[in-house]
């Protein structure tokens, strides 16, 4: 009996250190009081609340606050902004970050934030998970759209420190037969392999105001199952429009040249909006892209798909600071997939020193060779995978309202490189 109760005793003292731990994790903040802003533009004013002491009041549709931050820790960080609403059409807000950057890019780290009609309850915390933060200096925007709102204040808490990918594998690009180097081929069951895989998570847009929010460790949206990894998009879900998951192998390993293949079944439903693709491991956050670089290799849009053949579209696309979407000019090209829905196709890349072509099923239909210098081709540095299902967004589009669960089924997803035979 007393070796019991040291065991129970131990227990609980390890419980309580991990528990410190995460606290001191979560506790890790950055607090920006409404006497602290910059500068403003808008019907705004400096207001002292008896209960909150000094607070910002905005009366007008358009208006807008600076603040600077300064960030020690790399990492993923909750975004809560606490505010009083004062008309039944309160509006919404958004932050933006680095909108002093060089390229003249608008960096949305929080989406769209609808603000609640005036209620009894005063001020409340609205709030936003996942918002990546790299460390430095941050000159940020508060953005809001409201007839009467009162800020008070704005607080950024780190959720999850940057898993630095400790293991790259550089692709051998001579020879004359592909060789497997890595897979998953989800003959598990249950969650996924966390040795490979780290799991994305929040709700913050994504930086295309997408609506799900990606939950970790969930296997209702997440999950091995019959030899296939099924990604599921769920409605009003633990208390979010759409709760769906992200999967990278940021964190465990990132890969430099070589072939990727999905092999994978798109998910059925207008507002979808499915991928499997590279993004450089340099990102950090908003500012890294497209500077690190991303290839998407499968890209599906439940707006083009046929929901009754389920014949639908794959898109291949290159990013880079030189050529990418945001400033019209991306390296891209589409082609059409046979019951997209309904059956496996692989989806896959080819990528090399100079150049990487995409196919489907074999049939190449993409190129991207443009090698001049790191703002053309910084597909020289390490990459990592990401398979993913969004829901909603610049490109996902509309939600059919009648939708309230969606699909993606993935058979397996494989790296190889070259090598040559021996001479006999």
């Amino acid at each position: 009996m007393k070796n019991v109760t040291k065991i129970l005793l131990l227990l609980l003292l390890v419980c309580g250190l991990i528990f410190v731990n995460c606290s001191h994790t979560l506790n890790t903040s950055i607090l920006i009081k409404a006497d602290t802003f910059n500068t403003r533009e808008g019907k705004v004013r400096i207001e002292t609340d008896p209960n909150m002491g000094t607070i910002v009041a905005v009366e007008g549709p358009e208006a807008w606050l600076t603040f600077d931050i300064q960030v020690i820790e790399v990492g993923r960080y909750r975004c809560e902004i606490n505010v009083a609403p004062g008309s039944v059409n309160a509006g919404a807000l958004w932050i933006e970050d680095y909108y002093d950057n060089r390229d003249g890019r608008t960096y949305n780290i929080t989406s769209l934030i609808e603000i609640p009609s005036a209620s009894s309850e005063g001020f409340i915390t609205l709030s936003r998970d996942g918002c990546p933060l790299n460390t430095g200096l941050h000159k940020m925007k508060l953005h809001l759209q409201s007839e009467s709102i009162k800020v008070n204040w704005i607080r950024f808490t780190l959720l999850k420190r940057h898993q630095f990918t400790p293991k790259i594998l550089k692709q051998s690009i001579t020879g004359n037969d592909w060789k497997l180097v890595w897979s998953d081929e989800f003959d598990g069951s249950g969650l996924p392999d966390t040795t490979k895989w780290t799991f994305d998570f929040g709700n913050w847009g994504w930086g295309n105001n997408e609506l799900q929010y990606y939950t970790v460790n969930c296997a209702e949206n997440a999950r091995q199952e019959n030899g296939n990894l099924i990604i599921e998009a769920r409605k009003n879900d633990l208390g979010y429009p759409w709760t769906s998951a992200r999967l990278t192998t940021r964190g465990k390993v990132s890969f430099v040249y070589g072939k990727i293949e999905f092999r994978a079944k798109a998910p059925v439903g207008t507002g979808t909006w499915a991928a499997g693709w590279l993004l450089g491991d340099a990102y950090r956050d908003e500012l890294s892209w497209p500077y690190c670089g991303e290839v998407d290799i499968l890209e599906c849009i439940g707006q083009e798909v046929n929901q009754q053949t389920g014949n639908g579209v794959n898109h291949t696309s290159c990013h880079t600071r030189a050529y990418y979407f945001k400033q019209g000019n991306q390296i891209s090209n589409t082609i059409p997939v046979p019951n997209m829905t309904g059956e496996f196709h692989t989806y896959g890349v080819e990528w090399k020193p100079d150049g990487i072509i995409g196919y489907m099923d074999g049939q190449v239909y993409f190129k991207y060779d443009k090698l001049n210098g790191e703002l053309e081709w910084p597909f020289n540095n390490p990459q990592n995978i990401i398979i993913n299902l969004a829901m909603g967004g610049g490109m996902g589009g509309n939600i059919d309202q009648v939708l309230t669960s969606a699909k993606l089924t993935v058979d397996y997803i494989r790296v190889y490189e070259l090598y040559r035979n021996p001479v006999p």
